[in-house]
């Protein structure tokens, strides 16, 4: 069972229903980015894949593990906007400039393909590679707008909203949809929600907890009541949009 996200008149809430659209690629589209020009790479949990500001040369399709995307501030401090995980393609935000916008820092030991841009870009010939291509990154247009739409949500709908997304995400890669081993801090969390404390983070998992919607133990999780959490986030985003959001 996935989570409903009914349809709804206004706006943002419309929007944020992208938060919760497919990011990740088929089997036969991962063999199919396979060519003697692609090189696998092991990254180890807390290393680097790719520094913000770096030309750019590959997008990376990640085989396993988990990636975290972030931006450095001017206090020293970063700021998480994306995690990757198996099937997902990281890297083409420097699509636009020749330079990566972000860096990319493995939570867990990682595996991933470096594709060559170059190697895409003159697939001329492959329709099928370019419709690939042109797919995902309108994915990650449309998730960058929703996922600032989430930011403008309360704690509770932003959490709620994040849970779920990732339960599908790791379900569409064959695992159980209502548990599952966060690899990211809560501090990363709070950061990808929009700058939510730590402390805010933990209070709401704990009122989660206390109503019966999740068992939380360290940083594994298991979804017990999927329907209610579900109507956690779509009462935040279709009565709560644009009040003010919890830090």
């Amino acid at each position: 069972m996935t989570p409903a996200v009914p349809p709804t008149s206004g706006n943002s809430g419309h929007h944020l229903r992208d938060y919760f659209l497919p990011r990740g690629m088929s089997d036969a589209e991962m063999v199919g980015l396979e060519s003697p020009a692609v090189n696998r790479r092991k990254v180890r949990s807390a290393q680097t894949l790719y520094h913000e500001g770096e030309p750019f040369v590959f997008v990376y399709l990640v085989r396993s593990g988990t990636l975290k995307s972030s931006l450095a501030m001017a206090d020293g401090g970063e700021r998480v906007n994306g995690f990757y995980m198996a099937g997902e393609l990281t890297g083409l935000d420097a699509v636009a400039y020749g330079r990566h916008a972000s860096s990319a820092t493995a939570l867990d030991d990682t595996e991933v393909s470096a594709i060559p841009y170059a190697q895409l870009a003159l697939a001329t010939g492959n329709t099928d590679m370019q419709g690939l291509i042109a797919r995902l990154m309108s994915r990650e247009i449309v998730r960058e707008h929703s996922h600032a739409l989430l930011s403008q949500l309360r704690a509770e709908g932003r959490l709620a909203a994040f849970l779920l997304n990732l339960s599908r995400r790791l379900n569409a890669r064959g695992y159980s949809l209502s548990e599952f081993h966060l690899r990211m801090t809560r501090a990363d969390i709070g950061s990808y929600l929009g700058g939510m404390s730590l402390e805010t983070v933990s209070r709401t998992f704990s009122i989660f907890q206390q109503q019966r919607l999740l068992e939380v133990n360290a940083r594994h999780i298991h979804i017990i009541d999927r329907d209610a959490l579900t109507r956690v986030f779509e009462t935040h985003a279709y009565d709560d949009a644009w009040r003010k959001p919890e830090r």
